[in-house]
């Protein structure tokens, strides 16, 4: 019996692991997603990371500075998914949601989403 593609669309995502605790650039860079404090799910447009700072640019046209951290506000809503609307402005597509809706973290499975271009310490 083989499945069209429109019935594999139909189905459920496919399921994506990160670690638990990554650094948040690496998290939000990957996602593309920002919670912010009111409980909104923006999309980002540009990332500019300056040192263990970075300034956010959403599709709204707001802007947040952050700082690089493990165990953020930003982070845990992310990994807790606790963030109850999507920015109206923003308008974040609809397989966008799905996407993050799929993705797991879990503590000892997963990507670690490190820069692949950054040299190990020695």
């Amino acid at each position: 019996m083989a499945q069209t593609t429109e019935n594999k669309q139909a189905g459920s995502a496919k399921k994506r692991f990160y670690r638990k605790r990554v650094r948040l650039f690496n998290l939000i860079a990957k996602i593309k997603l920002w919670p912010s404090r009111t409980g909104q799910l923006h999309g980002i447009r540009t990332i500019e990371v300056t040192g263990d700072t970075a300034t956010l640019t959403t599709h709204c046209s707001k802007v947040f500075v952050i700082r690089n951290s493990l165990n953020s506000r930003a982070g845990r809503w992310l990994r807790n998914k606790w963030a109850v609307t999507v920015c109206p402005v923003c308008n974040v597509p609809a397989w966008k949601l799905e996407k993050y809706a799929a993705t797991r973290f879990k503590r000892h499975h997963g990507s670690m989403l490190e820069d692949p271009t950054r040299k190990p310490c020695a």
